[in-house]
């Protein structure tokens, strides 16, 4: 039998592993713009016009010039490495889709939340949702040209949320710092996973 040098040897095929991590946060905060700058297949989206039948329901404060909405998610791939690809699911904004929720989060790893620190109170619902079911997410404070910008532990004090919840400051149209968000909640959420395995010390 022919033994093969290792130049002529097929590199193995390496299976990467697919996680699901979710996008949340109030309606207008940057969801979609997050899924469609960071993927690397173009994304599926479900986008409406806004209705003047909508606009009792809809609240459009501070984000006047919003002509669509998500009415059920978007959807984008990432790579982050030859072994890990991501997938995204982003979630619609408005409470009266918040059904879709429970669906979306079945088997998620983790979710980032987006904050606009103009409409902070927006994204208390995301957050409140996630520390109940106990899955892992960390705040993505979008930052708005125009907006104020804010210490990320005066964005945690607002929020009133854990210490070990990553809190970071990132720009939804630029893509390495979409990744990085994305990075850091895979690695809180890892984090938390060891944790939880790790057998408690008398």
């Amino acid at each position: 039998m022919a033994i093969l040098g290792r130049s002529q040897r097929r590199k193995a095929t390496v299976e990467p592993v697919t996680l699901k991590i979710l996008v949340a946060g109030g309606f207008g905060v940057g969801k979609t713009t997050l899924v469609g700058t960071v993927s690397e297949i173009k994304p599926l989206r479900t986008e409406e016009a806004l209705t003047e039948a909508g606009r009792p329901v809809d609240d459009t404060a501070g984000v006047e010039t919003k002509s669509t909405t998500t009415v059920a998610m978007d959807f984008g791939r990432i790579t982050l490495r030859e072994d890990l690809v991501l997938y995204l699911f982003g979630t619609p904004g408005q409470d009266r889709f918040w059904f879709l929720w429970d669906e979306l989060a079945q088997g998620s790893l983790g979710a980032v939340v987006l904050a606009d620190t103009r409409r902070l109170e927006d994204c208390f619902a995301a957050v409140d949702y996630f520390e109940r079911r106990g899955l892992p997410f960390a705040i993505g404070v979008n930052c708005f040209d125009g907006a104020a910008r804010y210490p990320e532990d005066m964005v945690r004090q607002a929020l009133d949320i854990d210490e070990h919840v990553p809190v970071v400051l990132c720009d939804a149209r630029d893509r390495e710092s979409v990744k990085n968000v994305l990075v850091t909640v895979v690695r809180h959420a890892m984090a938390r996973a060891t944790a939880a395995r790790e057998p408690a010390t008398s």
